[in-house]
């Protein structure tokens, strides 16, 4: 595994979300598919929230105190705890745009990390800080392509307007 290109894909990713996020309308931010899906303004809270307390704070935990207990993280229960919906969206963009740069410092400024360091998750086993840091970029894939969705899903709303001609969905 190389470590560099998934710490080089994280950043690019970061330029992803700004350019599909950016200039979005109030509209449009708020906008949700279907009751029980997010809107853009909840996916961007939702990524701040995994930056600073999901992905990076559990590489650096098995990086550094692998033995200690893990601190509880349920993202879901967030939505309704912190108002997501409530958020100022263009704030949480630049929050997470922050604190995506502030991941992306320190994993740069990692010496030799041992990245097979693993912490034993009561039900899951053992978990490296390779594998979380692998997911971290499946979770940046996940949403982009969850963004993509809504945005599609918005247009042909929206318009009102066939859409089979671009191609199949």
């Amino acid at each position: 595994m190389d470590h560099h290109k998934i710490i080089s894909e994280l950043t690019r990713n970061s330029q992803v979300f700004h350019d599909l996020l950016k200039d979005s309308s109030k509209e449009m931010v708020l906008w949700k598919p279907a009751p029980d899906k997010w809107c853009l303004l909840e996916i961007v809270c939702h990524l701040h929230d995994e930056e600073c307390e999901d992905f990076r704070a559990r590489v650096k935990h098995v990086l550094e105190c692998p033995n200690e207990p893990m601190p509880p993280f349920d993202p879901l229960d967030l939505v309704k705890a912190r108002n997501y919906i409530g958020q100022d969206f263009q704030v949480m963009l630049d929050k997470f745009s922050e604190e995506r740069s502030r991941s992306l410092k320190w994993l740069s400024s990692l010496k030799a990390p041992n990245w097979d360091n693993s912490y034993q998750h009561p039900k899951l086993g053992p978990m490296s800080a390779e594998l979380f840091l692998t997911n971290w970029l499946a979770h940046d894939y996940i949403h982009i392509r969850q963004i993509l969705k809504v945005k599609f899903a918005y247009l042909q709303q929206s318009t009102n307007e066939p859409l089979s001609y671009a191609g199949s969905w």
